[in-house]
């Protein structure tokens, strides 16, 4: 016998083997009735009442109304059993009930397992309410898939479907506060999310939904804070960050630190080195003011690099004189993490940085191949590396952000190991500069490209 699907979590339907079959209003209430009465039999007198609306046998209505029923319930037999094997005789079962005024025909629809989606919806929410959190997301979502709008929706406002109604309708609540509930637990509150703002569009009135909502969005943004746009890239396992805020304050994440092509650190008067810029502020913001200590973590880095010249004294008179190739990295351990101090300017003899986007592309291919190396697999932070003193004047900061975000993209697809995150720190002045419309565009077309 081909395979019984009766779906009412929305308008009535009836499948057999996954194919919609066609029935009349009228058969479609019968068959609502039946499923409402939960697996008992129904005299054909309240059937008549309740799918007819006839409350009282008019002369020689009665025997018209008797065989009308039988006419639906023949119907209704045949789209369960169209090659009519008999097999829908034992579905929807005619019994014999006895009553004062003698015995009457009954019908009672047998549904098995898997065979009605109201029973199977029921099975699953309350199986979900004593499950771990995440068999019970699992549970709770594939339970509210099945529903299609308003139970027994052909019923709706009628006293035979109203206690099933009510039920199912309890249960639908009851499973979106416990899938709320259990992707809040899970630390996934943004999952929880359209559930609460779908519950509080269909009940304005409902103060619960309504504070569910308000308190899930404040967590968000609490969790989010400063950040500005996040996306997953497709096939790589990591995300592309972009937050407001100082890339100093990014403590759980390794440091990308640009330099100039001779690793200067010194900040007097400003003259080698801006205090302002990132490079300066790497002295008092991670090495406690230390200068001597990393000037010796950059001396041991630099070792396994080969310098390309040497300036003499006469012509550079302030200032580090070994100059080392442009995308020259170093990995400068701190504290479990890593500052990736990366080489993508030259800093002429009148110490002025002169950088261009070619220096800056080669700097990050190199950076990334580095932080695959020696970055721990933690997330890595980066300014806008570019727009400062050394300032590529040919990209502006959103053109910028792409490219590092191009080339990193291209190294993980290279080296999946790299890193989960990338997070690109934009300082609040800088940010009504900067195009971030483009940056997700760069992002989306990065992921159509894969």
């Amino acid at each position: 016998m081909a395979r019984i699907r009766v779906s009412v979590l929305g308008p009535a339907r009836l499948e057999l083997d996954g194919v919609a079959i066609s029935l009349t209003p009228l058969t479609t209430r019968l068959l609502i009735r039946l499923v409402a009465a939960e697996g008992e039999a129904v005299p054909v007198r309240k059937l008549r009442r309740d799918v007819w609306s006839l409350t009282a046998d008019l002369p020689h209505q009665a025997q018209r109304s008797r065989n009308e029923v039988q006419k639906r319930v023949l119907e209704l037999r045949r789209a369960l059993d169209p090659e009519q094997s008999g097999a829908a005789a034992g579905i929807l079962r005619t019994e014999q009930q006895s009553t004062a005024r003698g015995s009457e025909t009954a019908y009672r629809l047998v549904l098995g397992p898997g065979e009605l989606d109201s029973v199977e919806f029921t099975d699953l929410v309350n199986g979900a309410l004593h499950a771990a959190p995440v068999t019970a997301v699992h549970r709770l979502e594939e339970a509210l898939r099945m529903v299609h709008g308003r139970p027994l929706a052909e019923a709706n406002g009628e006293g035979f479907a109203d206690p099933l109604i009510r039920r199912l309708t309890g249960l639908q609540e009851t499973a979106r506060r416990e899938l709320i509930r259990n992707h809040v637990e899970l630390g996934r509150p943004e999952l929880a999310l359209p559930v609460a703002e779908l519950m509080a569009q269909e009940q304005p009135d409902d103060l619960e939904a309504i504070r569910t909502l308000d308190a899930l969005r404040a967590e968000l943004r609490r969790r989010h804070g400063a950040e500005l746009l996040r996306h997953t890239m497709s096939g790589l396992h990591t995300d592309v960050v972009v937050v407001r805020g100082d890339l100093f304050d990014q403590s759980d994440a390794n440091l990308v630190v640009g330099f100039t092509d001779t690793f200067d650190t010194s900040t007097d008067q400003d003259l080698v080195i801006s205090r302002d810029s990132v490079q300066g502020q790497l002295v008092e913001r991670v090495f406690d003011g230390d200068r001597r200590l990393l000037d010796d973590k950059l001396r041991l880095g630099l070792r396994a690099f080969t310098a390309i010249s040497t300036e003499s004294a006469q012509h550079k008179r302030r200032g580090r004189r070994v100059r080392y190739p442009i995308g020259t990295t170093v990995a400068l351990p701190v504290d479990g993490r890593r500052v990736f101090a990366t080489a993508y300017s030259r800093l002429g003899n009148d110490l002025l940085a002169r950088s261009g986007p070619d220096d800056l592309r080669l700097s990050l291919e190199n950076l990334w191949s580095a932080v695959a190396l020696h970055g721990l697999f933690k997330p890595v932070a980066v300014p806008l590396l570019g727009s400062g003193l050394a300032r590529v004047v040919e990209l502006d900061r959103a053109r910028l952000a792409t490219l590092i975000i191009e080339t990193f993209v291209r190294a993980c697809r290279r080296l999946p190991a790299l890193a989960p995150e990338l997070r690109i720190v934009i300082r609040p002045d800088a940010l009504p500069r900067t195009d971030l419309s483009l940056v997700e565009k760069c992002l989306q077309e990065l992921d159509r490209s894969e």
